[in-house]
């Protein structure tokens, strides 16, 4: 007697759910779902930009979206104006000196913070991340109320000439947030590092400074080069900070661009902001082929992405 056939059904879920071919069904279009959103928000995201590169080389001399033409030519009005030159300078003055004194202060106090107690280590983290977290509106606005009292302070009390706003103000107020991102960058460097080398020089009784020269600084130098440049491509191309902060004669780049567009975009501002973005990209270049100098010599890789993401 032949046994009656039976259907065969694809096997069930682990808690006795619907079977996997229909679930299978389903990730399909959940998969086609999730594609053309990423394709939106990336287009959202990107398009503009390239829709300011695409337009920097417009060969106009009218409007900036008529479309006359290919031509490199408002790169060279760019770089040939002597504000754009100033200004660009000018974000150069306060840039550099941010990234130094951040990278510096905030590799310091990383060490350091590695050397107190529970309670200290605590607190100091708490400052930290209220310095990430806060609004940049917010820390820019208590900058400012911070700088104007105390200058009236010191006149006061000094009897001297009130200081003004200017380059030691944006960088000032630029520090106290990129000090907390390459605090973070470089602690977090910290708690993954093997110390077994420095024990052992220590065991050896090497020096202090040599062992960290020769031991602590390469581990940590992906840490403190990614810091150094975010903090550079931050001070370099932050607005709110440095508008509340600046004052005569340390406009800076993006400023010059805020204050250009209120006329109108030219093709002149797409030309900047396109040069600017190719700088930033090309720092990031360059840290990536600095990392991935160090790390072929050391037989491991990295890259700037991984770093950043990584240890944050």
């Amino acid at each position: 007697m032949t046994a009656p056939a039976v259907p065969v059904v694809g096997p069930r879920t682990a808690n006795g759910g619907a079977p996997r071919r229909a679930i299978d069904r389903g990730s399909g279009f959940v998969e086609r779902y999730f594609r053309i959103h990423t394709s939106l928000v990336y287009a959202f995201l990107y398009l503009p930009i390239v829709v300011v590169i695409v337009f920097a080389f417009n060969a106009t001399d009218t409007r900036v979206t008529l479309w006359r033409g290919f031509s490199p030519k408002w790169f060279g009005i760019a770089l040939n104006d002597p504000l754009v030159q100033k200004y660009v300078l000018n974000s150069f003055i306060v840039a550099i000196p941010n990234a130094i004194f951040a990278t510096l202060f905030g590799t310091m106090a990383a060490l350091g913070l590695q050397r107190v107690g529970k309670r200290v280590r605590l607190a100091f983290d708490a400052l930290t991340y209220v310095s990430v977290i806060v609004p940049e509106i917010v820390i820019a606005l208590a900058t400012l109320v911070l700088f104007a009292t105390s200058f009236d302070a010191i006149e006061a009390v000094f009897g001297v000439t009130r200081p003004g706003f200017g380059f030691h103000t944006i960088i000032a107020a630029h520090m106290l947030f990129n000090i907390s991102l390459v605090l973070l960058l470089v602690r977090a460097r910290l708690s993954t590092m093997d110390r077994t080398h420095v024990e052992a020089s220590y065991d050896l009784f090497a020096p202090p400074w040599p062992t960290f020269r020769q031991i602590t600084l390469p581990q940590l130098l992906p840490a403190i080069m990614a810091g150094f440049l975010l903090s550079f491509t931050f001070s370099f191309d932050d607005y709110v900070i440095t508008t509340f902060t600046s004052g005569p004669g340390s406009t800076t780049i993006p400023l010059y661009i805020f204050g250009a567009i209120k006329k109108g975009v030219t093709p002149e501002t797409n030309a900047v902001a396109t040069m600017m973005l190719a700088f930033t990209l090309a720092m990031l270049a360059v840290g990536q082929w600095l990392l991935g100098r160090q790390s072929r010599r050391r037989g491991g890789g990295a890259s700037m992405t991984g770093i950043i993401v990584e240890q944050t």
